[in-house]
């Protein structure tokens, strides 16, 4: 491939030239979540030429997203395609210098650290509190640099983690709001041109990282609707901090911290379920619901669905091949295990 016909625009900028064209070329960059601000920065990274992307997604594409997620399309939506599926294919087909590792996982403590290993940036994606703490405690203890962001309603939060040098999350925000305190995407609603804005922060800064520079520090905090922009902080780690401070990394370990999961998803009447066991054969499952007529069944390499009437109003159990079901109608984990239970038999 000719870099410099295809990234030409990009190499005369100070700081990247055919040495940090390079260097971008070798790097390796994980994203954990593949929604609206995951697959902007993950398609921002590929036209950059960054060598290598981990796409990480648990979850499957519907029509709501198509309003502020630019990477995909009506016929993905159709597909049933898991976002991190439907990402590498619109990701190829950009840049096919790219090498694209998709993920269609949940994050957890028992494979965080496999997912972000030999990588040299992780881009935080996600949507819940969860995930994040996770994330920081995970790269926190590998000394691996991260950046957080996070949109909702018209505003966002951009913050780059370099473990050792900068305040970690825990240094600004201790402890995660209590499970209902905050406002969802559903709730609050998602700008699209919110997204793009914190995206390209985002992607700016790991840009600047992956060349070797020094982003800007603080936390990031942005209106786009009122035009504002404030940072906050100087960036100092706190030490005192019970992460990168004191090294007590609660949401890897056992207890109460660990035990805080993303169960109920963004938006309302949408849990996830997670069942125990590994490589579920959905065909299988597939074939046992059409058998039986349980309802209308979708399946394909990638998941089975079922959508089904429960006591009167429409639900669906999405079944992928990790042991996740992602059941909507309810936003009642009891009530979901429930359906899980009486239609895949967990």
């Amino acid at each position: 491939m000719d870099e410099w016909s295809r990234y030409s625009r990009q190499m005369v900028l100070p700081g990247v030239g055919r040495s940090g064209q390079a260097r971008l070329r070798a790097a390796r960059v994980a994203i954990l979540g593949l929604g609206a601000l995951g697959s902007a920065l993950a398609e921002s990274l590929a036209r950059a030429g960054v060598g290598t992307l981990r796409l990480i997604d648990r979850d499957y594409l519907e029509l709501h997203n198509l309003q502020r997620q630019v990477l995909y399309t009506e016929a993905d939506v159709a597909a049933a395609l898991p976002k991190a599926i439907a990402a590498q294919a619109h990701l190829q087909a950009i840049n096919g210098g790219v090498a694209l590792e998709p993920q269609v996982v949940d994050a957890t403590t028992e494979n965080i650290g496999e997912l972000i290993a030999d990588t040299d940036l992780v881009l935080d994606a996600t949507d819940n509190f969860a995930a994040r703490y996770l994330l920081n405690d995970a790269c926190v203890q590998a000394g691996r640099p991260w950046i957080y962001s996070a949109v909702l309603g018209t505003a966002g939060m951009v913050m780059v983690v370099r473990p050792g040098q900068t305040a970690c999350l825990r240094c600004l925000f201790d402890t995660p709001p209590p499970p209902g305190a905050s406002p969802t995407c559903e709730t609050a609603g998602v700008l699209g041109p919110a997204v793009q804005v914190v995206a390209g922060l985002a992607g700016a800064a790991a840009l600047q990282l992956l060349l070797g520079g020094d982003p800007p520090r603080g936390l990031l905090a942005l209106d786009v609707w009122e035009g504002r922009f404030d940072r906050l902080g100087d960036g100092a780690p706190d030490p005192e901090c019970p992460a990168c401070g004191r090294r007590e990394f609660e949401f890897l370990g056992g207890g109460t911290r660990a035990a805080l999961d993303g169960t109920q998803l963004c938006g309302r009447q949408t849990v996830q379920v997670r069942m125990g066991g590994s490589h579920i054969d959905l065909d299988a499952v597939a074939g046992r619901w059409r058998a039986s007529a349980a309802g209308n069944v979708l399946a394909n390499a990638y998941l089975a669905r079922l959508s089904v009437t429960n006591g009167g109003d429409p639900a669906e159990l999405t079944l992928f091949p990790d042991g996740r079901v992602i059941v909507k109608g309810t936003d009642d984990p009891a009530a979901a295990r429930s359906l899980v239970a009486r239609y895949i038999g967990y």
